[in-house]
């Protein structure tokens, strides 16, 4: 019997792949995208949501994709491999992104068809947008004095691009090596952890999403993933797929906080101390060490 068949599910509900699917519109990711959105569509110029490791960053940026209708958006979404990426490979994906066929070399000529480009998407009554994931990639002077310029690109009393910056808290670094970009920053989200409140309703509905008919975690267990993963998505979602694993393996329908606990040891979390610990986890453990006692005791 498989992983998945043992718990009744038809998918895995804890990967850390992009799965529309498994969104979860939570306050804190549901606020990030009504102020990025609001920037957007009153034509800020420029917008930056930044957030720790795993906080699902990316997943808010591809969602905020999905949300600007073609008929309304020529929008974009580039994602910063590395650092080593150049002002003019930036312009070139950017222009290519918007719709200008066959980008020149010469950086005036390409500025000259970005902005013809723009013209038409104004004239057509939409909006150009460029998202920029894991924008802290860009750490070179040169890189934000580009996209300072591309902001320049306006008419009179409009501006032609919007831009929305995701990214590590790091991007802040970056966005100082230029000030006068980092002063026409419009709009700033810090999106934080989640509580532990979100996090239930949260592993609840990608269970459900993935088709379990309960909850497949005992009551305490569900508070410690929180703890341990330190409320961030990326490791609640590693963590619970952990859990659920081991329990399989064990031939049990239930995740135990006696489950949470090896995984998170295993998994390099454990950052509290012993007195910290959930009461049940410390009654099996010293149960283990008397039983061990008692068989020393016996062999002697």
């Amino acid at each position: 019997m498989s992983y998945l068949e043992h718990y009744g599910l038809d998918r895995e509900p804890f990967s850390n792949a992009p799965d529309a699917r498994f969104y979860y519109n939570s306050d804190l990711h549901s606020q990030a995208l009504l102020r990025l959105m609001y920037a957007v569509d009153s034509n800020k110029g420029l917008a930056v949501l930044v957030g720790g490791v795993g906080t699902g960053k990316t997943t808010l940026a591809r969602r905020m994709l999905d949300n600007l209708p073609e008929d309304r958006y020529e929008s974009s979404l580039l994602v910063m491999v590395h650092s080593g990426i150049t002002p003019e490979w930036i312009l070139t994906r950017i222009a290519l992104q918007l719709g200008v066929e066959e980008p020149a070399g010469d950086r005036l000529k390409l500025l000259k068809q970005l902005y013809t480009r723009l013209l038409e998407i104004e004239d057509e009554g939409r909006r150009a947008v460029v998202l920029i994931d894991e924008a802290q990639m860009l750490q070179s002077r040169e890189l934000m004095e580009e996209f300072r310029g591309l902001l320049n690109l306006e008419i009179p009393g409009k501006k032609l691009l919007n831009i929305v910056f995701f990214g590590l808290t790091e991007l802040e670094d970056c966005l100082a090596l230029d000030e006068a970009l980092a002063q026409r920053v419009a709009v700033k989200y810090h999106l934080k952890s989640m509580t532990v409140e979100t996090t239930t309703s949260y592993i609840k509905h990608r269970l459900q999403v993935a088709g379990a008919r309960e909850v497949l975690y005992d009551a305490e267990v569900i508070p410690l993933i929180h703890r341990y993963a330190g409320g961030v998505p990326r490791l609640i979602n590693t963590i619970s797929d952990n859990c659920l694993f081991e329990a399989y393996l064990r031939k049990m329908h239930k995740v135990d906080s006696r489950i949470a606990h090896s995984v998170a040891g295993d998994l390099g979390l454990l950052q509290h101390p012993l007195s910290e610990l959930p009461q049940a986890i410390l009654r099996d453990e010293l149960s283990e060490i008397e039983n061990m006692l008692d068989k020393l005791e016996q062999k002697q």
